[in-house]
This record gives C-alpha cells, structure tokens and sequence, in this order.
C-alpha cells in the first residue's frame, strides 16, 4: 500500500478525473422516466449492462499507481525493441546478421550512458533538442566531408566492437 502523502495525491486525482469524466459526458436518460423506452431483447440488455462511467473504467489493477508502473513497463519494453529492430535493420544493410549482433553487443558503458543521456536531453527541452540534433548534423556534414577517413575509422570501430561483443566474459 502506498504511503499516507502519496495515497491521497492518488485518491485527488482520481477524484479529480472522476469529476472530469462525469462533467464530459452527458447523463443518461433514466429509462424510468415518461418518454423514454426500455431496451428489449438479450443483446440491448447486454449493451445496457456494458454502458459505464468513464471514472468507472479501470486498468489491470484497481490502483492507480500500479497502473502507471504497468504502462511504463510496457512503454519501455516496445520502445526497446523497437530501438534493437532499427539498429539492426541499420546494421544489416552492410554486415552480417552475426556481426551485427556483435557490434551492438561490443558497445561500452559509457557509450549506451552517453547516447541515453543525449536522447534524454533532446526530449526534454527544446534548446536540448536543438543542440542535439545540430550536433549530430554538424557530426554527419564533417564525416561527409572526409568520407574516406571517416569510413575507415568508423570500420575500425565497429570491428573493435564486435570483437569485444564476441569475447566471453
């Protein structure tokens, strides 16, 4: 169970989405009421019986806080194996398909810190995002312009990486 402060911030905001689901959508009409017809036959009960409030709706877990942590989990997740998919579609083009699991398996600390840390700041800021991205086009129009060193080196790069990633620790 979640601590005293961080349990009534939770009941607030779900108090507060609750008001906010009821004021967006209208009240149904009562089906008691004069003018109003019941719904007949098995499939509009059905349909009746499904009808809810949005406040009533609810992920996996009743709690609030466990669904965030549910749906950070699964954010994180996709989005890693969206980011494995695309620097092996990126790797593959030129290498080997077990190259290229050994380049990526090669990388550094430093450099995973390194490149999580430059997409963090990219998103998080607008000056960030323009700093990183005028870097890595900076970066790209320099190795353009030496395309024959540039190749070499990064070759010699990746083929340290993959010897690194193919050793056994």
């Amino acid at each position: 169970m979640a601590s005293g402060k961080f349990q009534r911030a939770i009941d607030e905001e779900q108090g507060r989405l609750a008001e906010m689901a009821e004021a967006a959508i209208p009240a149904l009409p009562d089906p008691r009421a004069a003018g109003t017809k019941r719904p007949k036959g098995r499939a509009a009960k059905v349909k009746a019986r499904l009808k809810g409030k949005a406040a009533d709706l609810h992920g996996p877990s009743p709690n609030s806080a466990t669904n965030l942590f549910i749906a950070d989990i699964a954010l994180r997740g996709g989005a890693a194996v969206a980011r494995r998919a695309v620097e092996h579609a990126l790797l593959g083009k030129a290498y080997a398909p077990r190259k290229a699991t050994a380049i990526l398996k090669g990388r550094s600390l430093g450099e995973s810190l390194a490149h999580g840390l430059l997409a963090r700041v990219a998103l998080t800021s607008v000056p960030g995002a323009i700093v990183v991205v005028g870097g890595l086009a900076a970066k790209t129009l320099y190795d353009r312009s030496r395309a024959r060193k540039a190749k070499a080196q990064g070759q010699r790069q990746l083929d340290d990486m993959a010897d690194d990633g193919t050793k056994d620790w």
